[in-house]
């Protein structure tokens, strides 16, 4: 399916191309002329560039990854059953759980309980010079 993939993405790119082309030398007759010039281009143009995108389109589609799962059991099924998931192989990369991290992050910092601590050194500080 990626070779079908790949050469949808070229031929929708080349005819993209084309298009633009067309419509590059299109713009330039109609300023050159001395009648008046055309404002819209011609069907055969927008048709072009029309499938061209929709090729482009179907290529893009077609090459993407396969989807994975959105259920959390699902996505942990699979993982504990693939060996090569639990490895850790570099650091951040393998060992299963990839939101180990924002699960083991340390909690909020106290605000209070700092002020308060700050309080006593200086209460402890200034006995001291005195």
């Amino acid at each position: 399916m990626t070779f079908a993939a790949n050469v949808l993405n070229v031929v929708g790119v080349l005819f993209l191309s084309h298009a633009v082309y067309s419509a590059y030398e299109h713009s330039l007759l109609a300023s050159r002329s001395t009648s008046s010039p055309v404002p819209t281009l011609p069907l055969d143009i927008t048709l072009e560039t029309l499938f061209s995108v929709l090729l482009l389109c179907i290529g893009v589609v077609l090459s993407s990854p396969a989807l994975k799962p959105i259920q959390w059991n699902v996505w942990a099924g699979r993982l504990e059953k693939s060996k090569e998931a639990r490895l850790v192989t570099e650091v951040g990369v393998g060992g299963g759980n990839p939101y180990a991290a924002l699960e083991e992050r340390p909690g909020f910092w106290d605000v209070r309980g700092a002020q308060k601590a700050f309080g006593g050194w200086l209460r402890e500080s200034g006995e001291k010079a005195n």
